[in-house]
């Protein structure tokens, strides 16, 4: 099943919904068929969106200390996820423009 190729801390890209094409990080399994996902930005640790596994692309890169916090309990920050998905080049593109 797809549910056991995904672990905690795997980047993963929505290939569909509002969040197309916006990469994420694995925070929680919901059952067989649903991850949860955050970006620490539009999709903040506190509140992760539930995502069905058949809407993401899963990436062999993992962020190994995302996947030691969310193992051992120690609290992920916002600005954790965001380092890490920026330390791998994978950066969101927000629409937001400059003042």
């Amino acid at each position: 099943m797809e549910s056991e190729k995904i672990s905690l801390g795997q980047i993963v890209y929505s290939k569909a919904g509002r969040d197309n094409g916006k990469y994420f990080i694995v925070v929680g399994k919901v059952g067989q068929q649903y991850v949860l996902i955050s970006d620490g930005d539009l999709r903040k640790i506190e509140k992760p969106k539930k995502k069905k596994i058949k809407h993401i692309v899963i990436h062999d890169i993992v962020a190994s200390d995302i996947k030691y916090k969310l193992e051992s309990n120690i609290k992920v920050s916002n600005s954790d996820i965001m380092n890490s998905l920026k330390s791998v080049g994978l950066v969101n593109q927000s629409n937001s423009k400059e003042v």
